[in-house]
């Protein structure tokens, strides 16, 4: 076996959570060591100290994390300290604090001792089984309404309070016959339950149960079963999701408030200044919101980010299929351009690493591939790339509409909409997500890196599977301006010829018999004195370069195309520099069902003035 070989920028930043309910004095003393301690390990996060024992949240290196747990556990009453893990690959937190407070948390009801008495606690698989069965029961939400907005359990009864000191006056609240009823409280971690079951058992409630661990311990141990939505964590990263990842959910600047991903894409949502919570102007137009965005685009794209030499990193996962191959096999299938002796290369230079993750200890291990074993299913390996500096690309991208659902934008060229091959960060939607920071916009549908025109991205995985299958499904009306070599002898014609599947020279495909079907109406605009034609097309299917090739196979290739050329020559060529003549091919309309409201939108972008000649 390999033995572990250290990779430059592979480590990511653990993050603990932890607390124990334990008799402590000296807490001034023992404050001041703890504040030495993480000074010198570099930690950041904040721990409470208390009588009653202590509550920490804390983040840094692994080595340095656990190095502090080791020291807790050595003072007396921490022995059984355990923490929650997880990772991020950036430190959530500005700054440490080792805090003394009177209680660990806030409750201010005298006679609750946790480390003398608290409720049963219940398991996370206990807890699945019984909703699983259907139990009878109350589950009983006991964190603030902010965030319970964010995520909970399925049928849960939220306490309804701003602050854990209300908590008291919720559970007075609660219906007499309700006592007679088994309850199951939960809070993010744990800690709150550990007060509120006891105070539940002194109000009279039969059979009190907590969710040992709290959500956290349950996405952890079972996973999103039950639960809807995400979980409000107390640091940068707002929310996590079931995997323990960081989710969507923002965080107002100014109110506090968390946000949904739909509050962020209210026009009254403005980063870093108000929210639709506490925004107390006029709501903005629509205009003043793209202007915005026109302004913050500029920002990420000069200069652009991919001309800042960096360590480019692609994950290769290892399918069922691929089991039993070598891992130089499988490359030479993933990326034909490069050779053996490439990755052999790789691999000398410790470029070339597997990522073996152990799920029990949440740990992430890197080590340098060995081509020579067989691969198995699962395996992930990621080939890094030092000192990649990217083409330029154009970056004169035009948001034309966005709402809550929709981001419409006309896309320039040569620029590609997704990472991929020589480009990584110079790319649509690589500029785009970090001026929607911090939602995932997916796709809606493909342009080739050199087409230009109108592009659609869903900005929450809701309407994403609202809007893709429409045009998957071919269910988008698309309208293109094409500018080709030649004169068709009709004004209006079709190609109905099925385009292959397989790739062949740099990524082009071909019309083959047994392809996919494949259809794209053609209309002649204009025929010019130069040989030359400008064509209005309507693709029908949505073939990869179905427009560009169905032309090239009727003889009238598109002007520009580096690919598919005149006199019937493919090229191994595929995205143009930014120096270079225009592919003139255009994504002028499209029109489609808004994810919202079901009726049909259309949206248009401007031609280029390659299409406005003769005008």
């Amino acid at each position: 076996m390999n033995t572990p070989t250290a990779v430059p920028d592979a480590g990511p930043v653990l993050n603990v959570s932890s607390y124990l309910f334990a008799s402590l004095s000296e807490l001034k003393p023992l404050r001041d060591s703890l504040r030495r301690l993480c000074r010198r390990l570099d930690l950041r996060g904040t721990i409470l100290l208390s009588t009653e024992g202590i509550n920490l949240f804390v983040a840094g290196p692994d080595e340095s994390v656990h190095s502090l747990l080791v020291a807790l556990r050595k003072i007396p009453g921490l022995e059984k300290l355990e923490a929650k893990e997880s990772f991020t690959s950036y430190q959530p937190f500005r700054r440490m604090l080792v805090k003394i407070k009177k209680e660990i948390i806030a409750f201010g009801i005298d006679g609750i001792e946790p480390a003398e008495r608290t409720a049963p606690k219940l398991p996370p698989q206990q807890l699945k089984q019984w909703l699983d069965d259907g139990k009878p029961l109350l589950l009983y939400d006991v964190r603030n309404d902010y965030e319970v907005k964010v995520g909970t359990f399925e049928q849960a009864v939220p306490a309804g309070i701003n602050t854990f000191r209300d908590f008291p006056k919720a559970v007075a609240s609660l219906p007499e016959d309700v006592k007679s009823t088994p309850v199951v409280m939960f809070c993010t971690g744990g800690i709150r339950c550990e007060k509120a079951g006891p105070f539940m058992q002194q109000a009279g409630f039969d059979e009190v149960y907590q969710l040992d661990g709290g959500i956290l311990k349950y996405f952890e141990l079972v996973g999103g079963d039950h639960y809807q939505g995400d979980c409000f964590v107390f640091d940068q990263r707002v929310a996590v999701d079931p995997r323990l990842q960081e989710s969507a959910v923002s965080q107002c600047f100014a109110c506090q408030t968390p946000l949904t991903t739909e509050e962020q894409n209210s026009p009254l949502y403005v980063p870093n200044e108000s929210c639709p919570h506490c925004f107390k102007s006029a709501q903005e137009t629509m205009a003043e919101v793209v202007s915005k965005r026109q302004t913050k685009l500029k920002e990420v794209t000069t200069p652009l980010p991919g001309s800042i030499p960096y360590t480019n990193t692609r994950r290769l996962f290892v399918s069922s299929e691929q089991k039993g191959r070598t891992l130089y096999e499988v490359l030479a299938e993933k990326v034909p351009a490069a050779s053996q002796g490439f990755w052999e290369k790789m691999v000398a230079q410790k470029l070339l690493v597997e990522i073996i993750q152990h799920q029990d200890e949440r740990l992430i291990e890197y080590r340098v591939a060995d081509p020579s074993i067989p691969l198995v299913a699962g395996q992930l390996f990621e080939p890094r790339y030092p000192g990649t500096i990217e083409p330029d690309v154009s970056t004169d991208i035009q948001i034309l509409y966005e709402d809550s659902a929709l981001i419409v934008v006309s896309k320039p060229a040569p620029l590609p909409m997704h990472p991929c091959g020589r480009f990584n960060k110079n790319s649509l939607i690589s500029f785009l997500e970090q001026v929607y920071h911090p939602q995932k916009l997916r796709i809606a549908h493909r342009l080739d890196a050199n087409t230009t025109g109108v592009a659609v991205l869903s900005r929450t995985s809701a309407v994403a599977r609202q809007v893709q299958p429409q045009f998957e499904q071919g269910k988008v009306e698309k309208r293109y301006l094409a500018l080709v070599y030649g004169h068709p002898a009709e004004d209006e014609f079709i190609c109905d010829e099925p385009i292959g599947t397989s790739r062949v020279r740099g990524g082009g495909r071909r019309v083959e018999e047994g392809g996919q079907p494949s259809r794209t109406d053609f209309m002649v605009q204009k025929r010019f004195d130069d040989g030359t034609a400008m064509l209005e097309v309507s693709p029908k299917t949505g073939r990869t370069n179905q427009i560009r090739l169905h032309l090239w196979h009727l003889g009238f290739p598109i002007v520009g195309d580096p690919m598919y050329q005149r006199d019937n020559i493919m090229q191994e060529r595929q995205t143009l520099e930014i120096d270079e003549p225009p592919m003139c091919l255009h994504a002028w309309e499209v029109s489609f069902r808004h994810p919202q409201t079901a009726e049909m939108v259309t949206f248009q972008a401007p031609a280029p003035s390659w299409a406005n000649r003769g005008e």
